[in-house]
């Protein structure tokens, strides 16, 4: 279970240090991929498995699911921890991610998340500041 959030940078080659924590459930590689709300998604290879058949089963025939097939498995890439715990971020995701120097990686129960620093305070912020209205939402799911 990945869960916290951890402020990290970013080097000159693209690397990225995985925080500690997390290195050993992702030491047989993972998946990274374009996400949602302009971050990156990271799964273990396992979990990454179990969304690709999802999305998989998702009819081609319609617009929306195949942009999404494209958005999230087109943009997928292997990655491998080295043995100083870093990943290397291909630059067509870091520039999705508008990825600067310094990032957050949120932990997400079955994925991490990574975000621009600043992306990710303005994200922050403005869902604190409607966590009321979106808790009264998802009681109404039965959450």
């Amino acid at each position: 279970m990945f869960i916290g959030e951890y402020k990290h940078t970013i080097d000159s080659k693209n690397r990225m240090t995985i925080p500690s924590k997390f290195q050993g459930q992702l030491s047989e590689g993972a998946i990274i991929t374009r996400g949602l709300d302009n971050c990156l998604f990271v799964f273990t290879n396992e979990e990454w498995k179990r969304v690709a058949e999802q999305i998989k089963q998702q009819s081609f025939t319609t617009a929306n699911a195949r942009a999404f097939s494209r958005l999230m498995l087109a943009g997928a890439m292997d990655v491998k921890i080295d043995k100083q715990g870093r990943i290397l971020i291909p630059t067509y995701l870091s520039e999705y991610g508008n990825l600067g120097q310094k990032v957050v990686v949120a932990g997400l129960y079955d994925r991490l998340e990574i975000w621009n620093e600043e992306s990710w305070e303005e994200y922050k912020k403005k869902t604190e500041s409607n966590a009321n209205d979106i808790s009264e939402q998802m009681s109404n799911l039965g959450i």
